[in-house]
């Protein structure tokens, strides 16, 4: 049983998983503080935290400051960026600004690691993101009435194998697939946009893979998924959505399986074996 007390911060993006977590923490007995995002984070967290600090991107300075006056000694990072808000919407702070000059790829996992390790350089611990939502993980097997069919299964291998490349990379976290065909790789763009320029190449049945980075940090940037992926893979006639079981996160359960079943989607939870293999 999680037994931790007294405040704790959250840096919010865009999405739920902000406002799920204040409910949850809430309910655990903690004080919630949130740096809300400009253009990202919505309404409703603000409104639901006990403490709000509305920043832009790059302003560290800023939030530490927030969670000291706050007396925040935990804090989580939740919730969605646009990633090319990078080139166009930033405004660092003399901190922000000595911590991207330090770092030497500007990509997802250096710029966060660089965050989290300022941030515990002042005291502030950086928890993992399921604290009270491990619920929410991914489940292994196949969630819809639709099963993979044997050429799926071939594809869904082939684009394991792929996603798992990029991952290490730092790249991205999905790719679109179809007759072991890479048709479309994550990179800055997200999920929803990479299914929609690859089901385009596809013209119907793709295959969308998307899997945990090597090493993958809970504390921040799992894979998630939900309705809007399914709407998403609707709108391009794909056919199979294969996510990592337990490395991922799973929003909107019952609308997404629902929704999927009605386009005759499969939607499956697959784990890798110790030797390579996938179980499904």
């Amino acid at each position: 049983m999680i037994t931790h007390a007294g405040n704790i911060g959250i840096i919010a993006g865009g999405g739920q998983f902000p406002l799920l977590f204040v409910e949850a923490a809430r309910k655990a007995g903690r004080t919630v503080m949130v740096v809300a995002h400009k253009g990202e984070t919505a309404p409703e967290v603000a409104d639901a935290a006990d403490e709000v600090c509305w920043v832009k991107l790059g302003q560290l300075g800023k939030v530490i400051k927030f969670f000291k006056s706050n007396k925040v000694s935990e804090a989580v990072f939740l919730g969605s960026i646009t990633k090319t808000q990078i080139f166009r919407d930033v405004l660092p702070d003399l901190k922000g600004l000595s911590l991207w000059n330090k770092i030497d790829s500007k990509q997802d996992d250096s710029i966060l690691r660089a965050v989290a390790g300022a941030l515990e350089q002042e005291g502030i611990a950086v928890r993992e993101s399921t604290l009270y939502l491990e619920h929410l993980l991914f489940p292994q097997g196949v969630l819809t009435k639709a099963r993979p069919s044997s050429q799926q299964i071939v594809d869904i291998e082939f684009g394991w194998k792929n996603a798992r490349l990029i991952g290490q990379l730092d790249i991205g976290q999905c790719v679109v697939v179809r007759n072991r065909t890479v048709l479309a790789v994550e990179a800055i763009e997200g999920t929803d946009a990479t299914i929609r320029r690859g089901g385009l190449l596809a013209k119907e049945k793709a295959v969308v893979v998307k899997v945990r980075k090597p090493g993958q940090d809970f504390r921040f940037d799992l894979p998630a998924t939900g309705l809007a992926t399914i709407i998403t893979l609707r709108s391009v006639k794909a056919s199979v959505l294969a996510v990592e079981a337990g490395q991922s996160l799973l929003f909107d359960r019952d609308e997404m399986v629902r929704e999927a079943n009605a386009a005759g989607i499969v939607v499956v939870g697959v784990t890798e074996r110790e030797d390579g293999t996938l179980q499904m």
